[in-house]
């Protein structure tokens, strides 16, 4: 559990694509968010991916190597801050303020958010070369309402007896 960790801002977009526009509360249900809509349902969107979440922290240390990269332009559903992205794993689940929701997998970045990265390269928060940089698709257990300044606290997920 990391504490003082909050959502930073909420983004939706009602045309699809990015950038995603700031909002002030989501409505966020098991099939995705209200409001937000997916021009590619083969790889956005979807029970197991119905919030795309990225961390303040990262576009913050990529703003740094001189990306251009802003909130939304990525296409991540929240952006939040105090928890360490490197940590995290399939199976977390993270309590974002009233809503519960479950890592499914890292979000492949493609080429449509190119143009917030220098030399457009958006492979820069690829799950493969950058874990710790990577956005997370998260499927809900609680649906609700966020805003931002909503506490947002991580529950590790239990280790199998595979691992």
């Amino acid at each position: 559990m990391v504490a003082e960790a909050s959502i930073v801002s909420l983004h939706a977009a009602p045309e699809g694509g990015v950038p995603k526009p700031a909002v002030p509360s989501l409505h966020v249900t098991v099939n995705g968010c209200v409001g937000d809509r997916q021009r590619d349902l083969k790889h956005h969107g979807g029970p197991t991916r119905a919030l795309c979440i990225w961390s303040r922290e990262v576009l913050h240390s990529l703003r740094a190597e001189g990306h251009p990269v802003r909130p939304g332009d990525v296409g991540e559903n929240v952006l939040l801050q105090g928890i360490p992205f490197a940590d995290l794993a399939i199976g977390d689940v993270l309590e974002l303020g009233a809503v519960h929701a479950r890592l499914t997998g890292p979000a492949p970045p493609c080429r449509t958010i190119a143009a917030a990265f220098t030399s457009k390269s958006f492979r820069a928060i690829d799950a493969h070369r950058h874990p710790e940089r990577t956005r997370w698709y998260a499927e809900v257990l609680a649906e609700g309402e966020l805003h931002p300044g909503d506490s947002v606290v991580l529950r590790k997920a239990e280790p199998t007896g595979d691992q």
